[in-house]
């Protein structure tokens, strides 16, 4: 019987060709350093981080347009707090709220029905951000604004959708092996979906939880494949994760939102990638499609956020990483939520 022990100790031996394999989510970078994965395993295997924030694609036009809206006499935005510090092109939301604008942190977008409720004469703009993971709280959200007739709410989305974000990593970024598939996300989208994406590029998708077993579990099959000479969908998350994944959240989702091109901070546009109200619900966005105009690689200078993203280099190869570019003066937006890969490694850098 094969033993997390037995399973350490063949990655720790192992001397075969080198392996990059892409954690795709900041919550198995997070468990990655938590756990001490790297030492113990060998230094042929590199773990790298990929584009699985939601805050760090988030465009430099989707935050100006946050700035402005708060700036208006009248209006107000409600946000998650990780949003406040990630830069625009001119100021943050936190900036914002400095030079007069009204910008409120809630930690649920449900709290915004009774704030609007209660604040009739006031427009409320939620800065509705994340990935498939989200969605379906943005999409109740949007159930309870019609079931209660709110006419002074309305959403900014920069809603993300993984699989066609890793189709283009793939497509780019020939010398990633394989991928450790996001826990969360797949939740609600299910394994299935990467059956394709493992078939058509010929390399190992593997969907694994968050503890430190299942992470060593998810590498050693990866390595497993890939000395076979395989490349297959493997979902060893199956106490949380099901083939088809949450029927009725999807369902849910797909009543509100539909699929469209978007920008990717760091990126560029990548096709059917985002989730925007559908025509029908239109008279509650308050202009979402604005991020098309990004070019999508603005950083600041010096940054090498779109090169993490990518997994090119890991965080601590930017020249600004811990030195001008820290969590309390983040430069980039990979430092300023708790899910980038520079905040990660920043906050375990002595490890």
């Amino acid at each position: 019987m094969l033993t997390l022990e037995n399973i350490i100790e063949e990655l720790q031996n192992y001397d075969g060709k080198p392996i990059k394999i892409m954690e795709v989510c900041g919550t198995h970078t997070a468990s990655i350093f938590k756990n001490g994965i790297r030492s113990l395993i060998s230094d042929k295997i590199k773990l790298i981080s990929g584009p699985g924030c939601p805050v760090c694609v988030t465009t430099p036009s989707y935050i100006d347009r946050l700035a402005e809206i708060s700036l208006m006499p009248d209006c107000c935005v409600l946000t998650f707090g990780d949003m406040m510090k990630v830069k625009g092109s001119e100021m943050s939301l936190t900036e914002a709220k400095a030079a007069g604008g009204d910008v409120r942190i809630l930690y649920s977008p449900l709290m915004s029905i009774k704030i609007a409720q209660e604040n009739p004469n006031k427009e409320f703009v939620f800065a509705a951000v994340g990935f498939e993971t989200t969605a379906p709280i943005y999409a109740i959200l949007m159930e309870e604004i019609e079931k209660n007739s709110i006419k002074n709410l309305r959403l900014l989305t920069s809603l993300k959708t993984i699989v066609p974000a890793l189709s283009f990593v793939c497509e780019a970024e020939k010398n990633i092996d394989a991928f450790l598939c996001p826990g969360h996300v797949s939740v609600i989208i299910g394994a299935d979906a990467y059956i394709e994406l493992a078939e058509r590029y010929r390399k190992p998708f593997v969907v694994a939880g968050f503890e430190g077993e299942h992470i060593l579990s998810a590498v050693y099959e990866i390595v497993l494949q890939l000395e076979a000479g395989e490349h297959k969908m493997k979902n060893m998350y199956k106490n949380a994760v099901s083939e088809k994944g949450n029927l009725i959240a999807m369902e849910k989702v797909n009543k509100y939102f539909t699929c469209a091109d978007d920008t990717w901070r760091g990126i560029g546009v990548i096709e059917n990638s985002a989730l925007r109200l559908r025509p029908e619900f239109i008279e509650y966005d308050a202009g979402s499609d604005i991020g098309l105009e990004d070019s999508g690689i603005q950083m600041p200078k010096g940054c090498s956020c779109a090169d993490v993203i990518l997994g090119r280099i890991n965080p601590v190869e930017c020249p600004l990483f811990g030195k001008t570019c820290t969590p309390l003066n983040a430069v980039g937006p990979c430092m300023v939520s708790s899910e980038g890969a520079c905040g990660i490694w920043y906050k375990n850098r002595r490890m």
